[in-house]
């Protein structure tokens, strides 16, 4: 049995993929964990939950305002030494003009706009030698886009990361670590099967640059193997 570490992660978007190996990896290094799920709970995380016993599952989808206030509400009280805000889409992979407004709104209401009303709405329970980590993407680099393909994802996480910039510039005294993590080449829907990581590897590299860098004040974006994404 796992030594209890006494700490409280709440990872957003956990039902699948990279939201539940986080999950699962957080409560196996003994953390409590507050998971959220935006529909019917599925079975992976219940039996997580059961197995474990250090998984609390909530039900969230952060594109709606009130219900971030809400479970803002219900975790009134709870102290938190991390909010990972994983959850996002990727949308059709075609160039812009040919992507539907509707499409390339909920992308970017999803994947920009929801994760800094989480961070804006739950950031107060997180401890001031907390973090705030939010799931971000090597694509969201201007630097490194050298290729162009998943245009809108690509605009997506590069609103992402200049809005974490925004907060991280307004609350520039925030003792808080900040972090804008990029998983690496998974083999999730976006990274396909032929992709270098597994959904745990991926999972295990992420929790572990989190661990480490608790305690440093400021936002930095890193990969999977802590190393610097160039922005």
């Amino acid at each position: 049995m796992t030594e209890l570490t006494g700490k409280t992660a709440l990872v957003v978007g956990a039902s699948r993929s990279l939201g539940l190996a986080l999950a699962r990896e957080f409560a196996e290094r003994g953390w409590q964990v507050v998971a959220t799920v935006r529909g019917r709970e599925p079975e992976a995380l219940t039996e997580l939950a059961r197995t474990t016993g250090r998984v609390r599952v909530e039900h969230l989808d952060m594109t709606v305002p009130e219900q971030i206030g809400a479970l803002a509400a219900r975790l009134a009280g709870t102290p938190l030494d991390l909010l990972f805000v994983n959850a996002g889409i990727t949308g059709e992979d075609r160039p812009v003009a040919e992507v539907p407004t509707e499409e390339f709104v909920e992308v970017m209401v999803t994947n920009a706009l929801a994760p800094l009303r989480v961070v804006e709405g739950l950031g107060p329970l997180v401890v001031p030698t907390g973090t705030v980590a939010v799931m971000s993407s090597r694509q969201g680099s201007l630097t490194m886009n050298t290729r162009g393909g998943h245009e809108v994802y690509r605009a997506s996480k590069s609103a992402l990361n200049q809005l974490m910039r925004s907060y991280a510039a307004r609350h520039h005294d925030d003792p808080r670590t900040l972090l804008l993590l990029h998983p690496g080449w998974v083999q999730t829907d976006l990274g396909g099967p032929g992709a270098r990581l597994t959904v745990p590897e991926s999972a295990r590299g992420v929790a572990d640059v989190v661990e480490k860098h608790a305690g440093e004040p400021g936002l930095q974006f890193l990969d999977h193997t802590d190393q610097v994404v160039p922005w």
